[in-house]
């Protein structure tokens, strides 16, 4: 596990050495470019702005960002190939707004209300995080009769928010109606907390929401998902540090 992670390092590293090479302070191209340029405007200050600091940030997004957003991506395509009419419905809307020629923008979701909303159904019966992360009691504080001492380790449970049946109409079934309204049009639930909640909320929430956007988008644009006839694809997973689905294979027809 160590070696790897350090091959990770060495790849980082040296991407940040070959940005340094046409850096323009004036147009930063990424995150690296902007950690670049803190580090150069505060290089008498101990505000943890080096290169040491540099890679380990790049990595610890790097490794979060490709697990869980990998882990959705199977569940979207094990959700679309179960249920074939929201597969044909979202490739619908991808050819009517989009076409099978350019790529797909982040301009575009704004466009794609239904599709949209498939992506946030996937994140939230997916439930990649169902324990959250570990927090602590910052002060002693009672929450709903109980008392919790400072220092107190504490697991918010995510899942328990993304299947309340005071929430969500149909909490158990793959329902991407849950964020539309009556006239088609995308509607944000505010019970949809996959990335967490509070000052404590996934750094790469921003990021996480661009990726399985034009991920999906761009492989329904070009591919349709099926099973083999007779194969029943499983929605229980297998949970651990996130709720992974059991192995599966899954074939991809060129439209």
């Amino acid at each position: 596990m160590f070696h790897h992670i350090e091959k990770i390092h060495e790849f980082i590293s040296e991407e940040v050495e070959n940005h340094k090479k046409d850096l323009d302070p004036s147009n930063p191209r990424d995150y690296i470019d902007s950690f670049i340029i803190e580090m150069q405007n505060r290089k008498d200050s101990d505000g943890g702005f080096d290169e040491t600091n540099l890679a380990y940030c790049a990595m610890d997004l790097f490794l979060a960002g490709t697990e869980t957003t990998s882990t959705t991506l199977q569940w979207t395509l094990i959700y679309l190939i179960k249920h074939p009419e929201v597969q044909e419905k979202v490739q619908a809307e991808i050819d009517r707004v989009i076409g099978q020629n350019r790529l797909p923008t982040m301009a575009d979701r704004a466009n794609l209300p239904y599709t949209d909303a498939v992506v946030h159904e996937v994140q939230r019966i997916g439930d990649i995080v169902p324990l959250n992360g570990l927090r602590l009691a910052s002060k002693d504080t009672t929450l709903g009769g109980y008392f919790i001492p400072k220092g107190t380790s504490i697991m918010p449970m995510l899942h328990s928010v993304l299947f309340d049946k005071t929430e969500w109409e149909t909490p158990d079934k793959f329902n991407p109606g849950h964020f539309l309204d009556k006239d088609g049009k995308f509607r944000k639930r505010d019970a949809l907390m996959p990335f967490s909640a509070g000052k404590r909320v996934c750094l790469g929430e921003g990021l996480a929401k661009m990726e399985l956007f034009l991920f999906i988008v761009g492989l329904l644009q070009k591919f349709s998902f099926y099973v083999s006839d007779g194969v029943e694809l499983r929605t229980d997973g297998v949970t651990g540090a996130t709720r992974v689905p059991h192995p599966f294979k899954v074939q991809a027809k060129v439209r």
